[in-house]
């Protein structure tokens, strides 16, 4: 027998994450927050996930192929009223969807990453909520809206930067095209993230080029989750500019996982809805780093150095005055 094979297998750690590939529904949040919790269940129980990773903006939507009355200079009433529907849609930060999905995972014990639009006022985030064992653990708010989002939603600051130790792992998340942002990618690196999570509805072929790269340059396994969309997902009312077919493809998946060294582990998923679920041999990480590690050995802190400011930025900051001596 061979003993240090034995006590090799003995050893082996491991995790199995699973990322999940289905429709928001859009302007019904109470419907979207019930069928987060079955597709979570669903993954830990059918799937045996111990992580889950639903799509960008699944507890509040995402509009694709509305305008909102958008014109350079002009905005209409029709693109404010329907604003206002998206703004009713979106959930708070606590809250009560965010405390269904603590509740979920806690019973579970298990931690998921979901993609969320959060209202905070009169903003709107694009947020990846993070949860586990003991609950409700934290958010990352979207740095940079992409293109029309930004007349949807704020942008975050570093004060998210949020990773999340799962005692064998460390989980961290880039909203769609905070993936394309190379310094934000280097200051999550920095936090030695593990397990890349990356909601998203970039459903191109290219974005599956951008997943392997960012697996290969962070040397971490990363979990992308898509959603797949069809107009008859979203209110009869609304026009998106794809076509007012039902079956018309609005957003089309390709969900995947990949590992530490670019190999595709599963997807990616196209074609519909589906769950994909993989067994992660963590001792990948160290044997990927081997050569490479970013921020680590393959660093030159001589010649390039990133300052990354995670405070607070607050638009008003009050300040009380000392009281007078008598």
């Amino acid at each position: 027998m061979n003993f240090t094979s034995a006590a090799a297998d003995a050893a082996r750690r491991t995790v199995t994450a699973a990322v999940v590939q289905a429709a928001a529904p859009l302007f019904d949040t109470p419907t979207a927050l019930v069928r987060a919790e079955e597709l979570i269940r669903e993954a830990a129980v059918a799937h045996r996930a111990e992580v889950v990773v639903l799509p960008e903006a699944f507890l509040g939507g995402y509009p694709k192929g509305l305008d909102f009355g958008i014109t350079v200079g002009s905005r209409s009433p029709a693109g404010r009223e329907l604003f206002r529907r998206y703004h009713a849609a979106a959930i708070d930060v606590p809250g009560p969807e965010v405390d269904v999905l603590a509740a979920l995972t806690r019973e579970l014990g298990i931690h998921a990453v979901v993609g969320a639009v959060e209202r905070q006022g009169g903003t709107l985030y694009c947020v990846a909520l993070f949860f586990g064992p003991e609950g409700y653990l934290g958010l990352h708010r979207k740095l940079m809206p992409t293109a029309a989002e930004r007349y949807l939603w704020g942008q975050g600051d570093g004060s998210t930067l949020t990773v999340v130790d799962t005692g064998t792992a460390r989980l961290g998340a880039g909203i769609c095209w905070e993936n394309y942002m190379p310094l934000f990618r280097t200051a999550m690196y920095a936090k030695g993230v593990d397990l890349w999570c990356a909601p998203t509805v970039d459903d191109r072929d290219a974005w599956q080029a951008t997943m392997r790269h960012i697996a290969l340059e962070g040397r971490c396994f990363v979990l992308s989750a898509n959603q797949f969309l069809r107009r008859d997902a979203l209110p009869d009312d609304v026009r998106p500019v794809q076509g007012n077919e039902p079956g018309t493809v609005l957003i089309g998946g390709g969900s995947v996982v990949v590992s530490p060294l670019g190999e595709v582990l599963a997807g990616p998923l196209r074609e519909g809805e589906g769950i994909l679920a993989v067994e992660l041999d963590l001792d990948d990480l160290v044997r990927a780093r081997f050569d490479f590690d970013p921020t680590g050995h393959y660093a030159r802190p001589d010649v390039f150095v990133l300052d990354v400011d995670e405070s607070i930025r607050s638009t008003v900051r009050e300040r009380v005055a000392a009281s007078r001596r008598p």
